[in-house]
Formats: C-alpha cells, sequence, structure tokens
C-alpha cells in the first residue's frame, strides 16, 4: 500500500469530518476526493490506518473518524500556512485604525479572532506593577555568593542570591550595587530587557563577570513584578460546537475561567517552524481541555520589551486546523505589527 495514499485517505477522512461530523466511509471517500482506486482499496488502507492508532470507529458498523494522533499527523503535513484574505485583511485594518489604547487594541484583537475562526479566542496580555527601583544593594555573603537587594517604591524588598564565577570582595560588590542603582533607578518591569551592555560597561573588566549575573538577578526580580491575564472572547462558539465537545462543556468553561491553566499551557507550548503552537486532545494536559485543540503563536507585547506573549483559540479537536493556523498566525503577525508601529 502506498504511504503517500494512505496519507492521502486521512487527509481526506479528517477534511470530510470536519465539514460533515458525520463518519466518513470509504465509498464517500472515492466518490468526493476522486482517488482513483476502489472502495475495497481504501477500506484496506483505513484499515491500516486504524491499526496505526490514527482513526477510529464511533461504533460498529460505522465509517472512521480521527484520532488526536490523526489530526497530530494532519496537522503537521500542513506546510504552508496561507495568508488572509482580502477580506480579513481589511477587517484587521480597520481594528488598527479604530483602536485608540493598547488594551482597546487587545479586546478588539481577540473579537476579531473569534469571529475569523468560530472558536474561543484568547489573548495572553502582560501586566506589570507600576513599582519603580529606588535602591539597589549588594552584599558579600560568601567570597563567592552575592546577596542582591532591590528596594521597590512600593516598599517592597526583593532578595536573590547569586553564585559568582570569580571571589568578589565587598568593595567590589559596593561598587556593583552603586553603578546598578546609578543606571536603573525608577525603572520598572515595563522597562524590560535591561541595558546589559550599559551596566557590564559601567565597572571595570574584573567585576564585568559579576555585573552580569547581578543585573540578571535584578532582571528576575522586576520581571516576577509582571502578572499576565487573558482577555478571551467567543465562548458562545463552545455551544455550536454540540456533541464533539463531549456530554458537557461546562468543565472546559471552567477550565477556561481558570486563567492560570490556559496561562500555563501558553507559556509550555513551543512554536514550530511555521510559527505556531498546537497542542490537540490529550496534548493539553489538562483532562477538561482533553476534548479540545489549541492553537497559538506569539506576538510581541510592546509594553514588556518585545517578550513573546501568545494569542490564539481553543475550540473542539475538530476543527478546520488550516483556516485556523492561518488565521491565528496572521493575526499574531499583524498584531506585532501595529504595536511596533504605535
Amino acid at each position: 500500500m502506498s504511504d503517500t495514499r494512505r496519507l492521502h485517505v486521512l487527509r481526506a477522512i479528517v477534511e470530510d469530518y470536519v465539514h460533515t461530523r458525520e463518519p466518513v466511509g470509504s465509498k464517500a471517500l472515492v466518490d468526493r476526493h476522486h482517488l482513483q482506486v476502489s472502495p475495497a482499496t481504501i477500506r484496506n488502507d483505513m484499515a491500516h490506518l486504524e491499526d496505526e492508532g490514527l482513526i477510529v470507529a464511533p461504533h460498529t458498523s460505522a465509517g472512521r473518524i480521527p484520532t488526536d494522533q490523526g489530526y497530530r499527523l494532519f496537522v503537521d503535513r500542513i506546510t504552508e500556512v496561507r495568508p488572509l484574505s482580502a477580506a480579513e485583511r481589511r477587517a484587521v485594518d480597520i481594528l488598527a485604525e479604530a483602536a485608540d489604547d493598547y488594551d482597546t487594541m487587545m479586546e478588539q484583537t481577540v473579537r476579531l479572532l473569534a469571529m475569523l475562526t468560530n472558536q474561543v479566542a484568547v489573548i495572553q496580555h502582560p501586566q506589570h506593577s507600576s513599582a519603580k527601583i529606588r535602591h539597589i544593594d549588594v552584599i558579600q555573603m560568601t567570597p563567592q555568593k552575592a546577596l542582591t537587594i532591590v528596594i521597590l517604591s512600593s516598599g517592597r524588598v526583593e532578595q536573590r542570591m547569586t553564585t559568582l564565577a570569580e571571589p568578589v570582595d565587598e568593595e567590589g560588590l559596593h561598587l556593583i550595587g552603586q553603578r546598578l542603582s546609578e543606571h536603573l533607578h525608577q525603572r520598572s518591569a515595563a522597562a524590560l530587557p535591561l541595558p546589559l551592555d550599559d551596566l557590564i560597561g559601567a565597572v571595570e573588566p574584573s567585576l564585568q563577570p559579576a555585573m552580569a549575573v547581578i543585573a540578571h538577578a535584578v532582571e528576575t526580580i522586576l520581571e516576577s513584578g509582571r502578572v499576565d491575564r487573558i482577555i478571551m472572547a467567543g465562548t458562545a462558539n463552545l455551544a455550536k460546537s454540540g456533541g464533539d465537545l463531549g456530554p458537557s462543556i461546562a468543565p472546559i468553561l471552567e477550565a477556561l475561567e481558570e486563567q492560570v491553566v490556559l496561562l500555563r499551557l501558553l507559556h509550555e507550548m513551543q512554536q514550530d517552524r511555521r510559527g505556531l503552537s498546537i497542542r490537540i486532545g490529550q496534548e493539553t494536559s489538562h483532562a477538561s481541555l482533553a476534548e479540545t485543540a489549541v492553537v497559538a503563536a506569539e506576538y510581541a507585547p510592546s509594553e514588556v520589551g518585545g517578550d513573546g506573549a501568545k494569542l490564539g483559540v481553543v475550540g473542539p479537536t475538530r476543527m478546520d486546523y488550516g483556516s485556523t493556523m492561518s488565521a491565528v498566525r496572521a493575526m499574531a503577525r499583524y498584531l506585532s505589527r501595529i504595536l511596533s508601529e504605535g
């Protein structure tokens, strides 16, 4: 049996099932996709795909539907992600023209993505404490351990212990603390990343390795003041998915409302060569989301120095992956461009 034909059969099953919501039989595949082989040959191909765990019969004598593994292979074989249509691009341009501040831009973006995909759209919205650096001290604990103390305008005091590659005496660490205080006074998490090259260049060469380590500790302290939240739109689209999401959508809604679940998932998702992050079914690693798929892409929020927060959609595993991937990636790129120009 041809591996290429078997992949064509899998793709046809996914496309038909996404379109019809009905299990797909061999005769329907031959009729609709002009595979130029007999239904018996397709049945043999389908048996092989079933043996490999890529499709399954939902009940006896039925056609076949894709498994999570089948969807994954189908998605991984999508090499070209189409650009937005002219109408979709115009909608994004109108969005850019209409939004008059950052928060409004985020809200309008997620609403438009929900409309484009007919799924639940989510966007990771990084926010930061307004506290600024008031003073920095660096204290020697051992010859190669230093305690970095950052006093913030809110009155909060943060500490980080660091290990240095080489011993540095108390005078050297005090000087590093002075230079950090001078250069970073009134700096907040909204101004990350830190100007490491300038900070390292502010001390003599013998202190530069220690400065690099301690400056990183200060950056970590500031980053800990970052609080991400999720903006969501299109939850009503879940109801339209009907039986695709099992007997009840309540656990899925609860997981979506529990923002820590989504934030952890978005943080863990790694982009592939297409600039997309995709988790399907059990890959979401959360029982309530086991019947869903998450498609996301990074955008660069201007207020956090270009860190890659994500936007994406959550929907049933039976989704139109090609169109969804296209919309998510394009929206992320358009949003990055709009924010950088703003």
